[in-house]
């Protein structure tokens, strides 16, 4: 049997979402899954008059805009993780991002953990009972901290894709398919998860093999030239988080 919904979520009245895409639909379907009053998706510009509680889950430009065309009255949220509260003005209102990326709406939230920040105490209850209902952990990110939180996203899953992309790209020229480095991503990203990144660190850099990178840094030069600014840079980058490893060993009892 279900357990009873959080009581902001009874209270309210029934959650409408705005914006019908991606996280819009899959936002619908884990709400109802999760036995949630749910109305939704609908389009930009609904008043939402019906509804307690407002989700907007619309690109971060149409925030403004989708807020504005609203009812007052609403408890209202937007899913963004780079914008503030101050977009929603002058409802009272919450964030809540989910720290994941959805392909489609059978998207699942279980698990993840959701960055929420609110006007109000009321409004934040709303913004934890949600996060709790879809299973998701609420962390509370200060306005402050809110872009230093989403780049720190972008820089593990867009930055992340961006570099296994010219591994890629370096890989085929060998003849190599992507496919291949598959089970070397996954292994690193699963020594990251468990240990962290300087105990997770591996290759020529971490042995502080010299020849080795030059004749790397080489064979980038003849076939990806574009890009040895950035081999570079992460070579550097490397480097100190090697030097941090070391040091951590060495302090050791």
């Amino acid at each position: 049997m279900r357990p009873p919904l959080p009581s902001p979520l009874l209270l309210a009245g029934p959650v409408l979402v705005v914006g019908d895409g991606r996280m819009g639909r899959a936002l619908v379907a884990a709400l109802e899954e999760a036995g949630v009053r749910v109305a939704g998706p609908v389009g930009r510009g609904e008043t939402g008059a019906d509804a307690g509680i407002v989700l907007l889950a619309v690109p971060d430009a149409a925030i403004a805009s989708a807020a504005s065309a609203l009812a007052p009255g609403r408890l209202v949220g937007h899913l963004s993780g780079a914008r503030d509260l101050s977009v929603l003005h002058p409802h009272e209102a919450f964030s809540l991002h989910p720290l994941m990326t959805v392909t489609g709406p059978g998207a699942p939230f279980a698990g993840v953990t959701a960055a929420l920040a609110a006007t109000t105490p009321a409004a934040f209850s709303v913004a934890a009972a949600l996060a709790d209902v879809l299973g998701m952990t609420g962390v509370e990110v200060r306005d402050e901290d809110r872009v230093a939180y989403h780049a720190a996203a972008s820089i593990a899953a867009n930055f992340l894709v961006t570099l296994e992309g010219i591994a890629e790209q370096l890989a085929a020229t060998a003849g190599i398919e992507r496919e291949a480095l598959v089970p070397l991503v996954r292994a690193a990203v699963d020594n990251w998860a468990d240990r962290g990144a300087a105990a997770a660190l591996t290759g020529p850099v971490s042995r502080g093999d010299t020849a080795t990178i030059a004749r790397q840094r080489q064979a980038i030069a003849e076939r990806l030239p574009d890009r040895v600014a950035l081999f570079d840079a992460l070579v550097d980058a490397t480097r100190e988080l090697a030097a941090t490893q070391r040091t951590r060993i060495e302090a050791a009892p």
